[in-house]
């Protein structure tokens, strides 16, 4: 897992370069057919990729996106009328069964099909109209890292490729700043030994980094077994923040930007209930720079001021998340490549 965690910036620029051509056809495709409407199909951490998309899409591109049920066509064999729809199907393995018939059904009913994945000749490949591939290399630990980093960059792309007021290079900039996350191992290692003994936590953010919650969360639970409920910080007032005491752990995910305010608004209220709170961060939010709570500070974050201050923070804010999960994960004498009960490719109908 940690080999792979540090493989991400070359992965994640290897997908960037050499999708590109591609993107930039399906870009002209998109200007003469523009999707009504964007549908989103995937399981576990892909599904967490997806979230980010479905911000990603709507913020930049105005284009309401849906995240399918696939329930909806494997359990009630439901027909949905996706015309003048894009269906984007997302699987690290591209062997998701359910997520496999929701494209063939977007198939059946006209809708535009898309697969991000990591396998070219997979089913998912070969079902799609289209591909965005994630050239992450095999991904050999169970718990995913370079695949969903990859879907991340992948997205971008796709964004890009649908008109969202990106640009090629705002997007070469963001492997140098996932480079720059990993250099925060060993403070990570460190801070993590802190939080051997724990066994529940609370995971928040808000706005483009929710997917992040998500994700972070997921590597917790199936890397170091701790139950990690997740929030977003608007949904927390709303009665969970009724669990918080003394010690609870709670992580944080805080960009600058529009979010700022509601993390500085839950952190006093955390600080006010005596919580452990770890934040992950960057040198560009100063509203943080003065947080007494335990924190993860990144530099070199990709920023326009065009455009929001935590467009480009998915990434490079999750690297510190997988570090953390892996090094708890050894402080806890646990196994994060080969979680129990768990493999590698699930499959669910």
């Amino acid at each position: 897992m940690l080999d792979e965690i540090r493989q991400q910036p070359t992965a994640i620029e290897r997908t960037l370069l050499e999708e590109l051509p591609n993107v930039e056809e399906l870009k002209r495709q998109f200007a003469a057919k523009r999707p009504r409407l964007i549908v989103l199909a995937a399981r576990g951490t892909s599904d967490n990729a997806a979230q980010f998309a479905r911000y990603l899409i709507e913020i930049g591109t105005g284009i309401p996106v849906s995240l399918a049920a696939p329930s909806i066509y494997t359990l009630y064999g439901a027909h949905i009328d996706l015309r003048d729809a894009l269906v984007v199907a997302v699987s690290q393995s591209g062997e998701s069964t359910d997520i496999n018939l929701v494209l063939e059904n977007a198939k059946a009913s006209g809708a535009q099909t898309l697969a991000i994945t990591n396998e070219p000749e997979s089913s998912m490949a070969k079902l799609a109209g289209n591909m965005i591939l994630v050239r992450a290399g095999r991904e050999l630990s169970v718990a995913a890292t370079k695949t969903y980093t990859g879907q991340l960059m992948a997205f971008y792309l796709l964004a890009y490729a649908l008109g969202a007021n990106l640009t090629p290079d705002h997007l070469r900039a963001i492997p140098m700043s996932a480079a720059g996350a990993l250099g925060l191992y060993d403070q990570v290692r460190e801070i993590s030994g802190r939080y051997r003994y724990m066994d529940h936590a609370v995971v928040m953010g808000r706005g483009i980094n929710y997917a992040n919650v998500f994700e972070f969360a997921l590597k917790l639970m199936e890397t170091c077994y701790v139950i990690s409920e997740r929030f977003s910080i608007a949904d927390f007032h709303h009665g969970p923040i009724a669990m918080i005491e003394k010690d609870f752990p709670v992580f944080l995910f805080a960009p600058p930007g529009v979010a700022s305010e509601s993390v500085s608004g839950m952190l006093r209220s955390l600080r006010a209930l005596n919580a452990e709170t770890l934040v992950i961060t960057d040198d560009g939010n100063t509203d943080m720079r003065d947080a007494p709570e335990h924190k993860l500070t990144l530099t070199g974050v990709v920023r326009d001021p065009k455009l929001p201050l935590d467009l480009f923070t998915p990434i490079p804010y999750i690297i510190p998340a997988q570090l953390f999960a892996a090094c708890l994960a050894e402080h806890k004498r646990l196994d994060p490549d080969a979680p129990r009960t768990l493999s590698k490719v699930t499959k669910t109908i």
